[in-house]
């Protein structure tokens, strides 16, 4: 039975597989995978591409990819088994040389300034093991394999084919269940695959391949996968089909297209993510014995035999997709800070994989302590001069600047210390007015700090104040008194204060934006929030952690993000926490310290939804 789970604020469908008849548009959460799937949205699809010269079935395809690969040889009517070698280009075929023997149903892989072919039939009803390999100019003629057989395609390696390459199954009288791999200059045994077959699709590496599909006596979906000794039975595909192609390069990303059966030659394709088997867009023309190359989000099928068999057209149709999978946006652990603390300050102008972080909260007397953090863990620096707590930071790692807060409950800052990257200085212009719990960002030499509260206790200030570098001048005022900010980010003219405290309550929704001279109200929290973080832009940020309320706070991770106007839900942090400190943009945020409570050293990373894009450049021809 599916569940649901609030995704941005829609509910979307969790489920432990992908659903069987998919709609278009259809959105869903797939638990095993972890992917948030989106079926089709009509961006999947197949486009016609300039025809072949020379329409064929069965040439040794697999070699390269969408926009650069080679089929070589084949069978044509009238003219029968052929030579003749095409290359494309991404927007049209042309001759290159020919290979050195004439001959169809064989494999290939490799690219196409390296590429490969092997076995594959001659006439007569006879076999080959003949290997060739093609340098970019021409063909020359390797050991070939250890069994004469037909291959009907079953050939991989992707790009490094020629010095890695697999083939696998086929036909040499009967049909074949071995395996070859080369290694630049000869064959050697493989392990042997569960099921003998032939007509079947091979995709992947030397070392991790899939086989699918194929010809037993009757057409199969079932699929085995090599580890580079051994093949273990894996996914079937939902059609049973043999003669069929696919995109060459991953074992974790494929098309496969066409082929024949039941009773016909076929135009389905089918999606493969790793996990399972999905319907993709089928071929504007049904055939068998097609060619074929790419990825699973870029490939290309080319000419095979339509009904009747008597008919090899040169038809080529691409396959793109522009989005089919999007990476659901998430929080995972980093490293862990080296002193536990909350109401830090951050360099505003961090990234997630470079921070700064100091000053905080532990006890009597507060921290002076100051960390950096590389993208994998937390490195401790020279301290600041002042020990010191919920004060204002911004700036860089290599020049930060830290304004007002606490030194101890009873004593509230107006100075200020800027950080070179090596120590802390104390600079002779403090703040006009000492506060505490105010928001703060910008750079060292353009930065700004906004309400909070002073004295302490008392109302939350109106005042704002920018810095230059050296002194500090007032600024627009809030439009009413605003501290203990949910969140704040952006710069001295592009700013975002979100929720906090007002003079009349706390866990407010209300949001200002600062246009380097006044501030004016922006989207309301979806839930009213205090004392959390923030990290981004004025146009895209996100908001996250602190307190909600009413009455008793409520630890909480929440996350919120801005997109300018409006506030949507974003997946909540793993650890909830009041006073956090955080840095970054809304795609790559960064969380540290807090009071969870107690007071906590969890640092934690925030990666925005992606969607997987491909794109094509369209030319003309």
């Amino acid at each position: 039975m599916a569940g649901y789970n609030e995704i941005r604020g829609l509910r979307v469908k969790y489920l432990s597989d992908d659903p069987a008849n998919a709609e278009n548009g259809q959105v869903w959460y797939n638990s095993t995978s972890g992917k948030l799937r989106v079926q089709g949205i009509g961006s999947s699809a197949w486009s016609s591409a300039s025809p072949m010269a020379t329409g064929r079935e069965f040439g040794s395809s697999g070699i390269g990819t969408q926009a650069a690969n080679i089929v070589a040889g084949g069978y044509t009517y009238p003219s029968g088994r052929i030579a003749n070698t095409e290359e494309y280009n991404g927007s049209g075929w042309e001759n290159i040389t020919n290979v050195n023997a004439v001959k169809y149903v064989g494999g290939g892989a490799g690219s196409v300034t390296a590429g490969l072919v092997f076995g594959g039939s001659p006439g007569g009803g006879s076999y080959t093991g003949d290997t060739e390999e093609y340098n970019g100019s021409s063909w020359s003629e390797q050991n070939n394999m250890s069994t004469d057989r037909n291959l009907y395609n079953a050939g991989a390696g992707g790009p490094s084919g020629q010095t890695a390459g697999l083939a696998a199954s086929g036909y040499d009288g009967s049909n074949s269940n071995a395996t070859e791999e080369y290694d630049g200059s000869s064959w050697t045994n493989g392990g042997n695959l569960g099921t003998a077959r032939r007509a079947t699709v091979l995709f992947g590496t030397q070392t991790a391949a899939t086989l699918a599909t194929g010809y037993t006596s009757t057409n199969v979906n079932t699929v085995e996968n090599y580890d580079g000794s051994s093949w273990t039975t894996g996914t079937s595909t939902n059609v049973a089909k043999s003669s069929a192609n696919s995109s060459a390069m991953s074992q974790t990303s494929a098309v496969v297209f066409g082929g024949n059966g039941p009773g016909t030659n076929v135009n389905t394709n089918e999606s493969w993510d790793g996990t399972s088997w999905s319907v993709a867009p089928t071929l504007a023309t049904g055939r068998a014995g097609i060619n074929g190359a790419g990825t699973g989000s870029a490939a290309i099928a080319a000419s095979g035999f339509t009904t009747p068999p008597d008919a090899s057209p040169g038809i080529t149709e691409e396959y793109n997709v522009s989005a089919n999978v999007i990476t659901a946006a998430a929080w995972a652990s980093g490293g862990n800070l080296n002193t536990a603390r909350d109401e830090g300050a951050s360099s505003q102008n961090g990234s997630q994989t470079a921070a700064l972080y100091f000053g905080g909260y532990v006890s009597d007397p507060s921290s002076n302590a100051t960390e950096q953090y590389d993208g994998s863990s937390w490195t401790s620096k020279n301290n600041l001069n002042t020990a010191r707590y919920s004060g204002a930071g911004a700036g860089t790692t290599t020049a930060a600047l830290y304004s007002g807060g606490f030194s101890n409950p009873s004593t509230l800052q107006s100075a200020v210390e800027e950080w070179d990257g090596t120590n802390w200085t104390t600079q002779p212009n403090s703040l006009s007015t000492a506060r505490v719990n105010p928001g703060g960002c910008g750079v060292q030499t353009a930065a700004l700090v906004f309400g909070g509260v002073s004295p302490s206790p008392g109302n939350p200030l109106t005042s704002t104040e920018e810095y230059d570098g050296s002194s500090w001048t007032n600024g627009g005022a809030l439009p009413a008194g605003q501290s203990h900010f949910a969140g704040y980010f952006g710069t001295q003219t592009a700013a975002v204060g979100a929720g906090g405290n007002s003079p009349s309550s706390t866990y407010i929704t209300t949001t200002v934006e600062y246009g380097g001279t006044s501030w004016t109200a922006g989207g309301a929290l979806i839930t009213g929030t205090r004392v959390g973080a923030g990290a981004g832009i004025q146009t895209n940020g996100i908001v996250f952690g602190g307190a909600t309320g009413p009455g008793a706070p409520n630890y909480t991770g929440i996350t919120q993000g801005y997109d300018g106007s409006a506030f949507s839900t974003r997946p909540s942090m793993g650890t909830a926490r009041v006073y956090p400190s955080g840095t970054g943009s809304a795609t790559a945020g960064l969380a540290f310290g807090g009071n969870a409570p107690p007071y906590t050293t969890a640092t934690e990373e925030f990666n925005g939804e992606v969607p997987a894009v491909a794109y094509k450049n369209i030319s003309s021809s």
